[in-house]
């Protein structure tokens, strides 16, 4: 076994059993070879599994992220294991560069929420009014709005516009704790994610009583009741900074339960206390597929070079503000 594969083990067996690892380690192994000898670079949202985020990434984050990475990279194929907006935003950002997803149908409740009509509805209704579209959204939604924004910048990219009111979309949730942040008057649209609009205040009520002392840590797409109730609310990078900074020892992750996995690894020395909830579109995204989007090129993502150039403007905005 080489050096590298005994890291990746090593990685691995921090966050499943022994034996699971083991059973990784063979198709991770031929993954990374074969990613270096097609030029790829794979990128991974931090709600992807354990043995994909710690057996073949090359570089893991949150939405910003992975956008700033993906906007830099130097190489024949980028590899996103993440959802169908994310490879999207990843080819607006490096449109030379052959961008694949393991899965065409690995996609989002929130991107899935709104159409191009809708948005339009909502700009004649509002006229004047800027737009700021959450990266939670295909290209066709960005070509439509003015700025882009991730949960981790989206205050910031709502204060930067000077304004007492924004169009914002898709994101109800997040719309509304944008708002309460920053003063600013958010128009919403009835979007949500499928997995955050599921935790309760009950809930975080329930795991204080159980563990007193426990430091609660949200994604601001809960509930604005969910948020308030947190200690802490931000991004998934956002969350792994507060955690490094943070004093306690028992932590609430109101997220995604791959979240928690992840993040486990970082702070063995902490106890993570998660109410699992999965995203089922993240979740098809397997090693078995990484494997094939390789060693086939599939499955690849093209945008109408107009759509591509309006949506482009969105993120890059973003990312000059970011």
């Amino acid at each position: 076994m080489t050096m590298t594969a005994h890291n990746i083990l090593e990685k691995l067996e921090s966050v499943l059993t022994p034996f699971e690892a083991a059973a990784y380690l063979p198709l991770i192994e031929k993954i990374n070879r074969l990613k270096k000898e097609k030029n790829a670079v794979i990128l991974v949202h931090n709600y992807q599994t354990p043995e994909i985020y710690h057996g073949i990434a090359d570089f893991t984050g949150d939405s910003l992220g992975l956008s700033r990475q993906a906007a830099n990279l130097d190489c024949e194929r980028i590899v996103f294991c993440g959802v169908h907006f994310m490879a999207e935003t990843a080819k607006l950002l490096n449109p030379s560069t052959k961008v694949l997803i393991p899965d065409l149908d690995a996609g989002c409740s929130l991107s899935e929420s709104i159409t191009v009509e809708d948005v339009r509805a909502l700009k004649a209704e509002h006229p004047g009014v800027p737009v700021v579209c959450y990266v939670n959204t295909t290209a066709a939604i960005k070509a439509e709005s003015d700025i882009c924004c991730t949960s981790g910048n989206a205050a910031r990219i709502v204060k930067s516009l000077g304004v007492d009111r924004v169009i914002f979309i898709p994101d109800e949730y997040l719309g509304k704790n944008v708002a309460r942040e920053t003063g600013v008057k958010a128009i919403t649209h009835p979007g949500r994610c499928m997995v955050h609009e599921q935790f309760t205040v009950e809930d975080i009520k329930n795991y204080r009583e159980e563990f007193p002392g426990i430091e609660v840590v949200a994604h601001p797409e809960c509930s604005p009741a969910v948020v308030q109730a947190a200690d802490y609310a931000g991004s998934t990078a956002g969350m792994v900074d507060h955690i490094a900074r943070s004093g306690a020892h028992h932590i609430m992750l109101v997220t995604e339960c791959s979240m928690s996995d992840n993040v486990r690894s970082l702070f063995p020395q902490k106890d993570f206390r998660v109410p699992c909830i999965l995203c089922p579109h993240m979740k098809k995204i397997t090693l078995e597929k990484v494997l094939k989007s390789l060693e086939e090129d599939v499955y690849e993502i093209v945008l109408p070079k107009e759509t591509a150039d309006k949506a482009r403007l969105a993120v890059e905005r973003m990312l000059a503000l970011s």
